[in-house]
């Protein structure tokens, strides 16, 4: 059966001179916004024990419209403004409830640039879809048709680093579930290879930041050259960014389809329930991790599996995978990281991370 969905379109756009400044002073409010509410709340909870709510930050902000200070946030759309807030509420709300850090402040520099509208702060009409406090629509890049009959919700612009201008459209959309098939597959992440799967099959690591690491070594010693506040500087700066953009593009576009067909082939999928930030902490090996991108690949199996009716798994990460014999069950006493193939006592010849992948499979069906 067709459960409803919401689902968000990602597409470039080209802004023309007038867009991009109503943008920037956007993103410029957003972030003031953002940081003078989190500030105002901070101080309070420090000195008072109190607990500022949404409500209370919301007439806040009227009142800093007024001021002859913060005259200028009453130029642009509200409705971000407002979102900025909500942000901030949910970005509280995750860490009272210790799922995530204390909320940071947003840098100028570093923070990305975005701007959220919800539907009283765009028009979309017959394709065409137009921000409040803009006379054209923007000039959007239809990569991919939106879903027939589709109604935009919320639409978040952004820019990224190597200075491309992007619209996300969140659209509820009806999805049907795929057949149901009688394949399961165990998966374990790996540097050498992407995945090992149970099957035997290893499904290669591109390493895109590898083979473009020369590159990138280049630009940014050329950055390193350049006098800072030098409009020499920024042109470099942009020509790192747009090195990292295209890693970071090839990357997911290679996620994207690995994790599509491994959803498509396999009823269950059981993957190792892995701590990312803890492994990168390992200075020899966070770099050849955080190029897997292992985060990413479990969070596109899980949210896939959920539109298309299948099931991902996690194994606990203590799970001795790589020490278990997959034909006996015998648990070997060490398993060094340089034993690529071993012999059980049982006759069974093993490949270490297929091993690991059969076995993380049967854990995986064991818990279900």
């Amino acid at each position: 059966m067709a459960q409803t969905v919401k689902r968000a379109y990602k597409y470039r756009f080209h802004p023309t001179t007038e867009q991009a400044q109503e943008l920037a002073r956007t993103f410029g409010c957003v972030r003031l916004v953002y940081n003078k509410a989190l500030d105002e709340r901070t101080r309070a909870y420090a000195l008072e024990g109190r607990r500022i709510s949404y409500v209370e930050s919301s007439a806040a902000l009227t009142q800093w419209k007024r001021s002859g200070d913060y005259d200028f946030l009453s130029e642009v759309s509200s409705v971000p403004l407002q979102q900025a807030l909500r942000h901030l509420q949910t970005a509280f709300a995750n860490f009272f409830a210790k799922r995530a850090k204390y909320p940071a402040f947003k840098s100028r520099k570093r923070s990305r640039l975005s701007a959220e509208y919800t539907r009283s702060a765009f028009r979309w009409r017959e394709g065409a879809l137009t921000l409040a406090k803009m006379d054209s629509p923007l000039a959007i890049v239809w990569s991919r048709p939106l879903p027939r009959g589709a109604r935009p919700s919320t639409v978040t612009v952004s820019k990224d680093t190597a200075g491309r201008w992007f619209v996300s459209i969140l659209v509820e959309e009806k999805i049907s579930p795929l057949p149901p098939v009688a394949s399961k597959v165990g998966i374990d992440a790996g540097i050498t290879a992407l995945a090992a799967l149970s099957t035997g099959e290893k499904i290669a690591n591109p390493r895109h930041e590898q083979a473009d690491r020369r590159k990138l070594a280049k630009a940014q010693r050329a950055l390193a050259r350049k006098e800072t506040g030098s409009a020499n500087r920024a042109k470099a700066k942009l020509r790192v960014a747009r090195v990292y953009a295209r890693i970071t593009d090839r990357r997911r576009d290679h996620l994207h389809k690995v994790t599509t067909r491994l959803v498509r082939e396999n009823q269950v999928i059981a993957v190792e329930d892995l701590t990312v930030r803890n492994l990168v902490k390992n200075h020899c090996l966070a770099r050849a991790i955080s190029d897997a991108s292992w985060r990413e690949l479990r969070s596109m199996l899980e949210y896939k599996a959920a539109w298309y009716g299948r099931t991902v798994v996690a194994v606990d990460r203590w799970f001795p995978s790589s020490k278990l014999c997959s034909a006996c069950g015998t648990l070997q006493e060490k398993m060094p990281l340089h034993v690529r193939e071993w012999v059980c006592a049982c006759g069974a010849s093993h490949d270490r991370d297929v091993n690991a992948a059969k076995n993380v499979l049967a854990a995986g069906l064991a818990e279900r």
